[in-house]
């Protein structure tokens, strides 16, 4: 099997809310579109919501597939989105974020808050770890992550970070560019 082969499950952790700059939105759109074109599957938290639900509409509506997973919890909370492709209602935020992880060939950060940081690093962590193979990457909308790059080098400037596990985080401001990024692992 090729590489590019190789990832056909992307894992998109992004905001529940759609943020103060329709530039997010845009590049969900236009990120989903990007996905369904080329075949990817989209794996994502389930919500209907936010980008979440931007990206996941995106994708639908240019014919690909998506696999929403959503905790009972925040089923109603995060409003589920009834037209996926898949929708697994699981009992907890632990094994929503271990079927996405199992689910996903790579892993995709686009703008969000404490939930998409913590899944995005969680997933960082277990690639640094060796849990995982899989690429982890940030969509960086219009320098919504610049300053996530800048701490990242700053802790590893102090130490804490190995200098190959500083470059474990592929990043672009461009879908296309990080699927590129991404596959070449």
């Amino acid at each position: 099997m090729s590489q590019e082969n190789a990832i056909r499950n992307i894992c998109v952790y992004c905001g529940a809310s759609s943020g103060n700059d329709a530039q997010y939105a845009q590049a969900a759109q236009a990120f989903g579109r990007l996905l369904a074109e080329r075949g990817l599957r989209l794996i994502y938290g389930g919500g209907h919501s936010g980008l979440m639900g931007t990206i996941a509409n995106a994708v639908l509506e240019h014919g690909g597939e998506v696999i929403g997973v959503i905790p009972v919890a925040l089923r109603e909370k995060e409003a589920a989105h009834q037209g996926l492709t898949e929708l697994h209602i699981v009992a907890d935020m632990h094994e929503r974020k271990a079927m996405m992880a199992e689910k996903a060939d790579a892993f995709v950060a686009m703008p969000g808050g404490l939930g998409t940081l913590e899944e995005l690093f969680e997933m960082l962590t277990w690639l640094q770890l060796g849990f995982h193979q899989k690429p982890v990457g940030l969509l960086n909308v219009g320098g919504f992550y610049d300053g996530l790059h800048t701490f990242l080098q700053h802790i590893h400037a102090e130490g804490f970070v190995r200098s190959h596990d500083a470059n474990l985080l592929k990043s672009a401001d461009d879908g296309a560019q990080l699927l590129q990024l991404l596959q070449s692992k």
